[in-house]
């Protein structure tokens, strides 16, 4: 029986992945680097330290990752206040931890942003715990980052939910099951692809689904 859910923030609970995108394009401009958007979106998901090498190589990523990292910070900054929770996410959250569920927040993201969105989602007596980048030193598809949050609860069998593939190479990594959300714009193929037992066009049918969820389908995946 799952008594666990890792929840990705970015693109799984809040709209972000678009912002990130175009901060991101913004940054590369930067230093003369010119990314297709389609590219980076494709590469949301990861952390800034495998993002930048892996659209812009790693020669790049020597000279230059940690200006362009900085370079997106600057540029996300201002975009932050217009990012929302998706339709359902709180309500989500508190279905999962109704149920006996631990509800976990697994994010790379900036500890200000991290605590930014859980108070969008109106999450603090919701989540067991978080993560930020302050707890890893590698981010996704590196699981890394999933070990850490499974560090901070008692769990004996958990599951992860999110919107890219990095987030299921992540889970199928540690040997864990992933559930996909079309939230961030990645296809249900793609997720499945890279391993998604499942996926949700809407976080409300997540919702709906949740028990039937967590007691037969990830019981047998």
């Amino acid at each position: 029986m799952i008594d666990c859910l890792l929840f990705d923030v970015d693109g799984t609970l809040v709209d972000t992945n678009y912002l990130h995108t175009a901060a991101w394009h913004r940054a590369f401009l930067r230093h003369e680097l010119v990314v297709p958007s389609w590219r980076i979106h494709r590469a949301i998901g990861m952390g800034g330290d495998q993002l930048v090498p892996h659209l812009v190589g790693e020669k790049a990523e020597a000279d230059l990752g940690e200006k362009i990292r900085q370079a997106w910070a600057e540029e996300y900054e201002p975009l932050i206040e217009f990012v929302h929770p998706f339709e359902g996410a709180h309500r989500l959250l508190a279905e999962a931890a109704s149920v006996d569920i631990l509800v976990v927040l697994a994010s790379s993201g900036p500890p200000e942003h991290v605590e930014h969105y859980i108070d969008l989602l109106d999450a603090r007596d919701i989540a067991t715990a978080w993560t930020s980048s302050q707890d890893v030193s590698t981010t996704k598809p590196e699981p890394e980052l999933l070990e850490v949050a499974l560090g901070k609860v008692p769990a004996d069998r958990a599951a992860v939910v999110g919107d890219s593939v990095w987030d299921c190479d992540a889970a199928t990594r540690l040997g864990l099951p992933a559930v996909g959300t079309l939230t961030g714009g990645t296809c249900r193929a793609e997720l499945v692809d890279h391993g998604a037992i499942t996926v949700y066009e809407h976080l409300d049918e997540l919702r709906a689904d949740l028990k039937d969820l967590a007691f037969v389908r990830l019981e047998d995946a």
